[in-house]
């Protein structure tokens, strides 16, 4: 069974294994960790049998008008059940009275997001230093 929680009570660095598939220099789970930590806002989808936690978004915020929500991610082997969708749901009640809710997808993902009401924007701008994504610096 999933359970949903917005904190890191009783979650240590071996609930965290599997996570930023793909990413060629991906944190290790004590980074990921310390990613949850430093976020404004979380939300953790908890498998209750084992403690695992299957998924994840992240916020940070200006804690007045603005928020932006870096990280979503389910394991592979939940992908599919919802989940994903849940935890957007819920961070945008967490941030439902900010004034800007923003993000950043591949196109791809785009409708995925449209479905809780958000909107492609265009002329965004990002710097990617790929050395730090393990997030070691």
């Amino acid at each position: 069974m999933i359970e949903y929680v917005s904190s890191l009570e009783g979650i240590r660095e071996h609930n965290l294994q599997g996570f930023f598939v793909g990413w060629p220099n991906p944190p290790d789970e004590s980074t990921f960790l310390k990613i949850l930590e430093n976020s404004d806002e979380i939300v953790l989808a908890v498998e209750t049998s084992d403690e695992q936690v299957v998924g994840f978004i992240t916020a940070i915020t200006d804690k007045t008008l603005m928020a932006f929500i870096p990280l979503l991610e389910v394991l592979p082997s939940y992908q599919g059940r919802g989940i994903g969708g849940e935890l957007v749901e819920r961070m945008l009640r967490r941030l439902s009275g900010f004034y800007a809710i923003d993000l950043m997808c591949d196109r791809a993902l785009q409708n995925f997001y449209k479905r809780f009401g958000m909107q492609p924007a265009s002329g965004g701008m990002v710097l990617r230093n790929y050395q730090n994504q393990s997030g070691n610096i």
